[in-house]
């Protein structure tokens, strides 16, 4: 008599185990692809890297990071002694670049390697070992960005993607969007992109359907604290994280969010003491009053239209140019919203907060730099709902899809093919007389600087040209064999890699 509830039960436990068993097999498979995406884009970030330092803000967060290195100090005198110094002076009279030290501390271990190994290849001589060491740290964005592309990838798949249309839509950010520009130079932009959406995963993505616990929050505030270290403007996104957790657990997400407010918080607050200490204000950020031609850069004077016109429209600046799956993205949105509000409030709310803070900016086209520069991390986090599009794939979303990763991935190409400082630094292009952004500047300058070096026999003079690590170094003289040998490293890294996660894909389908 006993017997038959036992036996009644038994498939259902069956069955229970089973699923279990299936769910751990796919949270591993997921794992390990997204491990495999890393590094594939990795290597093809590596691959197609500029390797150069070529701007100010480059400049200085390079000499950051030398300093960092070889001095223990975040002071940058070689700045000083190669009369390219911007910043200020602290009260012991050393000279300090206006950046934290976020970003040079994270890329101090390329430099490391670029200082111990790759300036010891044979056929790397000493006149050019300054570039290999330049060329070391800027190929820290080619991890940072890579880095973004998984994440995408594990938020896709969280939320209800399977494997293949994960990696699709991972895809489709880092070939068409300026994640994949921005891994070729030495911005912070790929540093503090990685920082925000691993944030969205481990706060939202990982929970969906259930409440964020306080721990996952403590890691997302972690996370979203050291974007603000690295550039205190990104307290902004901490905000909205903030305010996305409320409005999706409501009073029960009272204590997580505290949490992660508090976490992210001493980000602000380490940034805050460092500057205390150097200069004794705890505001200044090290900034001179005056830029080129005596322009003041820090205020808010830019004419709204103007601004917005220059974000939204312009040729030379607009997201949906630059980041053309932004347009299926925000049909997303809606349907981001049924699955998670947390996630549609990061993925919709972060870039509406840096649009009303940056619209006004004195400097709102980012200085020297290609496209939107400044709203780059939130353009990742927008692109979260590109998910729920690729998810419910119809035709037509299928074209558009396919239409507009073509259509990014060609600008990204146009965008690194050659320096955009070639199509922007001569008089009248992008800054006119005054130092004011030229709304008519346009990608179109970088197409014609691209189509002469195409159609020129005569090889560009170093700094010029085919912009790429393995040009500009066998033009300062590292030994072609040398080179060959590193892009070759790559290559196979990328092929393996890629063929791994071909696999993968394929085994778990079948399971």
């Amino acid at each position: 008599m006993r017997a038959g509830p036992k036996l009644a039960t038994m498939p259902s436990t069956i069955d229970e185990a089973n699923e279990v068993t299936l769910q751990a097999r796919t949270a591993v498979d997921s794992r390990r692809c997204a491990v495999l995406i890393f590094l594939v884009f990795s290597f093809f970030y590596l691959m197609t890297s500029s390797g150069r330092v070529r701007t100010m803000d480059e400049y200085m967060t390079f000499f950051e990071t030398e300093s960092m290195v070889l001095r223990h100090s975040t002071a940058v005198p070689q700045a000083l002694q190669l009369n390219y110094f911007y910043g200020e002076y602290d009260p012991r009279g050393e000279p300090r670049a206006p950046y934290s030290p976020g970003q040079p501390l994270f890329a101090a271990p390329w430099y490391v390697i670029g200082h111990s190994v790759l300036v010891r290849f044979p056929g790397v001589p000493a006149s050019a070992s300054d570039m290999v060491l330049k060329a070391a740290a800027c190929f820290s964005s080619a991890f940072f960005s890579a880095a973004v592309v998984a994440f995408l990838f594990l938020i896709s798949n969280a939320l209800g993607l399977d494997l293949r249309q994960s990696f699709f839509t991972a895809a489709i950010v880092g070939l068409a969007t300026p994640v994949f520009a921005y891994s070729s130079w030495f911005y912070s932009e790929p540093l503090t992109t990685a920082f925000m959406v691993a944030a969205a995963y481990f706060v939202f993505a990982r929970h969906i359907g259930e409440l964020v616990p306080i721990r996952s929050a403590t890691i997302g505030g972690l996370l979203l604290g050291l974007a603000v270290f690295v550039r205190p403007v990104h307290a902004m996104a901490a905000a909205v994280f903030f305010a996305a957790l409320l409005l999706r657990d409501r009073a029960k997400a009272i204590w997580p969010a505290l949490m992660l407010g508090i976490v992210s918080a001493m980000g602000l607050a380490a940034l805050l003491l460092y500057n205390f200490h150097l200069f004794g204000n705890a505001l200044d950020f090290g900034y001179p009053a005056v830029a080129e031609g005596g322009k003041r850069l820090i205020g808010f004077k830019t004419p709204i239209l103007t601004g917005l016109y220059g974000f939204l429209l312009s040729p030379g600046k607009s997201i949906f140019l630059f980041a053309p799956p932004l347009i299926l993205a925000i049909f997303g949105i809606p349907r981001l919203w049924r699955k998670d509000r947390g996630l549609a409030t990061v993925a919709a709310m972060t870039l509406t907060v840096y649009l009303i803070f940056f619209v006004p900016y004195t400097q709102w086209e980012g200085g020297y730099c290609v496209g939107p520069r400044y709203v780059v991390p939130t353009l990742g986090l927008l692109c979260i709902a590109l998910a729920p599009m690729i998810g419910d794939m119809s035709k037509r979303t299928r074209v558009a899809a396919i239409a507009l990763t073509i259509l990014g991935a060609a600008v990204q190409i146009i965008s690194i093919a050659t320096s955009f400082m070639e199509s922007q630094v001569p008089a009248g292009v992008y800054y006119n007389s005054n130092w004011t952004y030229q709304l008519s500047y346009s990608l179109w300058s970088q197409v014609r600087v691209l189509a002469h070096h195409l159609t020129n026999r005569a090889p560009a003079r170093l700094g010029l040209g085919f912009d790429r690590w393995f040009v500009f170094l066998a033009k300062a003289g590292v030994s072609h064999t040398t080179l060959l040998g590193m892009f070759c490293v790559m290559a196979i890294g990328a092929i393996l890699s890629a063929e791994a996660l071909r696999r993968t894909l394929k085994q778990s389908e079948s399971h």
